[in-house]
């Protein structure tokens, strides 16, 4: 196989993740590469240039979980990464003009909350500590395999003490509310708990982005949990933070500490095939035949993408292969960039709002409202009401446009992958104008001050970002999919069937989000193998 080198380590994708497992990897003594199919490092965490001058987060669009340790270990502020906190966390318009906002410290957004019910605000309080606590004993697995149920002997023994000294301190009531929370819906619970319906529908704004269910489906109350987990330099639960230079600027810094270890980054270069020879891995071919050697492979790419796609059908048992056919994608969103001749102003909006509240409103009414959205997208038609989730982020930082223009960029959930009649590229104008129009009933000046408008439908975001299905996540966030589940039972500890072959992106545990934790985990599994095979 002919190359300028062989390589100890190769990874396939330049994602956030793909990166970050780059980065220690090199950072570990490996020679590492770094192949990124597009011209631009970054996979789903980029800044790009929507319009002359005019720079957009044009996938991922806000930092809320990327982990502390991830941050520190790489020195990513040395290498000009910059967030602002988010404050309110969560800002929701309602009909009439009144804006509630989610304000940070828990004592301030009681406060907020007792104007529309002061037992509601009450109430909130105990949630919030309750669901904080619980977030707190999943904290620890966030960086780490999930427990291996088939360790036997003395494997077995370190597995149930590791995961016993995590869980000690829990009681069996907070047992009972874990298991409610990864199996329940997020409507029963708010039910269960608030009487306003407002103060229920900023709570499901908080919930997890990107996945399958309306809020009255089981599994939906996990994304609570999910959101109060910590990220940020100062490791703050519940973090979430505008990134000057947009989401791009974590990835840049990523690939400058990964190149400041000794990796090798390179972009345009696309993977065809993971190279197997008696079932080890053995490198890596590129789409113009160029080939790499190396002792050890990481795929940032999905599980599909890695393992159908990449991959000779007879390198993987049936087994295996029938699991991975199986992983639930079929991504519920897709992204709308704006540039804007004026501020958007939202109706109800305080005179003496700052920019940093006024840089984020999620525009969804009520939990009726996106249950009937979700029932309508899984049957493969567009909602005529969506939900959109927006962020005016050239308010925090101007240098994202140029002078006298804005640029907004819009979340927007449900829809369908696979739509029943048409084609996405036959609709996108449709979808754009369907956001247009729901983002206008709260802030009316937008849709006449549209100067220019990317429309991502999901099947942009598999054709353009790599992502199979158009799914965030690499693979949805069902119980079933989670934990000891991810990518398939079995092969939750990062291996594959394949000797040499790893899965680190959000495929793999603990999943999706501008996290760094699949990177973290798999570069540290892969070093440990490497160190053992070595010895």
């Amino acid at each position: 196989m002919p190359s300028s080198h062989p390589y100890d380590a190769i990874v396939v994708g330049g994602g956030h993740n793909g990166l970050t497992a780059a980065a220690y990897l090199a950072r570990g003594g490996l020679s590492t590469l770094v192949l990124e199919r597009r011209e631009i490092v970054g996979g789903a965490c980029v800044t790009e240039e929507i319009a002359p001058g005019c720079r957009a987060s044009t996938t991922s669009y806000m930092a809320s979980m990327l982990r502390p340790e991830v941050i520190r270990d790489l020195r990513l502020d040395r290498h000009g990464l910059e967030m602002i906190g988010s404050e309110p966390a969560i800002q929701v318009p309602f009909p009439g003009g009144d804006v509630v906002p989610w304000w940070t410290e828990p004592h301030r957004a009681a406060q907020e909350f007792s104007r529309i019910s002061k037992k509601d605000a009450a109430t909130f309080l105990e949630v919030e500590a309750q669901l904080k606590k619980l977030a707190r004993y999943l904290q620890p697995f966030f960086l780490e395999p999930p427990p291996d149920l088939g360790a036997r002997g003395i494997q077995g023994l370190r597995e149930l003490f590791r995961v016993g000294r995590r869980v000690r301190k829990i009681t069996r009531d907070e047992v009972a509310q874990m298991v409610s929370f990864m199996t329940g819906s997020l409507g029963d619970f708010l039910d269960r708990n608030f009487e306003s319906d407002k103060i229920k529908t900023v709570f499901l704004a908080n919930n997890v982005y990107g996945k399958h269910g309306g809020p009255y489906d089981p599994g939906t109350a996990i994304g609570l949990l999910f959101h109060l987990l910590s990220g940020g330099e100062q490791e703050l639960q519940g973090f979430a933070g505008h990134v000057i230079g947009g989401m791009g600027s974590i990835t840049q810094a990523m690939a400058a500490a990964a190149r400041s270890f000794g990796a090798d980054v390179r972009t345009s270069a696309e993977v065809s095939r993971i190279i197997v020879r008696n079932g080890r891995v053995v490198g890596v071919a590129l789409e113009d035949g160029t080939e790499f050697r190396s002792k050890i492979v990481l795929s940032n790419a999905d599980p599909k993408r890695t393992f159908l796609g990449l991959l000779e059908e007879t390198e993987l048992p049936d087994g295996f292969r029938k699991g991975i056919q199986g992983i639930k994608m079929a991504g519920p969103c897709a992204k709308v960039n704006l540039v804007l001749s004026e501020e958007p102003r939202v109706t109800g909006m305080p005179d003496d709002a700052d920019p940093l509240r006024r840089s984020l409103f999620t525009l969804v009414p009520s939990l009726e409202f996106a249950e009937r959205c979700y029932d309508i997208a899984k049957m493969g038609e567009i909602p005529e009401e969506l939900w959109v989730d927006c962020v005016w982020a050239s308010g925090v930082d101007p240098t994202l446009a140029l002078e006298g223009k804005h640029i907004v960029t819009c979340f927007v959930q449900y829809v369908p992958y696979k739509l029943r009649e048409g084609t996405w590229d036959g609709n996108r104008d449709l979808l754009g104008q369907r956001v247009l129009r729901k983002i206008g009933e709260y802030v009316p000046n937008l849709p006449n001050a549209v100067e220019a408008m990317q429309v991502l439908t999901p099947l942009d975001l598999e054709r353009t970002y790599g992502l199979t299905e158009g799914n965030i996540f690499h693979g949805d966030l069902t119980l079933e999919q989670l934990f000891f589940m991810r990518p398939v039972p079995g092969w939750a500890q990062y291996r594959t069937p394949v000797d040499g072959l790893y899965l680190c992106g959000a495929g793999a545990h603990p999943g999706g989000g501008v996290t760094g934790a699949p990177g973290h985990a798999a570069a540290h599994q892969a070093l440990r193998d490497f160190k053992k095979r070595r010895r």
